[in-house]
């Protein structure tokens, strides 16, 4: 049962980050679609751990459905690489470090917040 679960999710969470993809624009080169679905999928995780570890009334097949199903295969480190190296192929140094850097800060600025929204409840 599991393992259908994870797949189902999988499944949906590839399709809202592939819709997502084709509605936000990148602007200059700039790759804001992968970098919205990451912060926003670093907030969901985190908000959704700390929400399971307070409330486990959800089962666990369900938890781990969405958490690995639809999260892991929302967000991507695999495309955000790709985005990086086709940016510094392209001799674009600082918007490649500025990708970068806005990806790691801003996914644990956006873990963090998750975390703090899920334990003000």
């Amino acid at each position: 049962m599991v393992y259908l679960a994870v797949g189902i999710a999988g499944m949906i969470g590839a399709l809202v980050r592939y819709g997502l993809g084709l509605l936000v624009p990148a602007a200059h080169g700039f790759p804001f679609a992968t970098l919205f679905i990451n912060w926003t999928g670093s907030f969901l995780l985190s908000w959704l751990t700390v929400t399971f570890t307070r409330r486990p009334a959800w089962p666990p097949w369900l938890q781990t459905a969405v958490t690995s199903g639809f999260v892991g295969s929302y967000t991507t480190f695999s495309t955000l690489s790709v985005e990086c190296i086709e940016l510094l192929e392209q001799a674009r140094w600082g918007m490649a470090a500025g990708y970068i850097a806005a990806s790691l800060f801003g996914g644990l600025t956006a873990a963090w917040a998750g975390s703090a929204a899920a334990q003000s409840k």
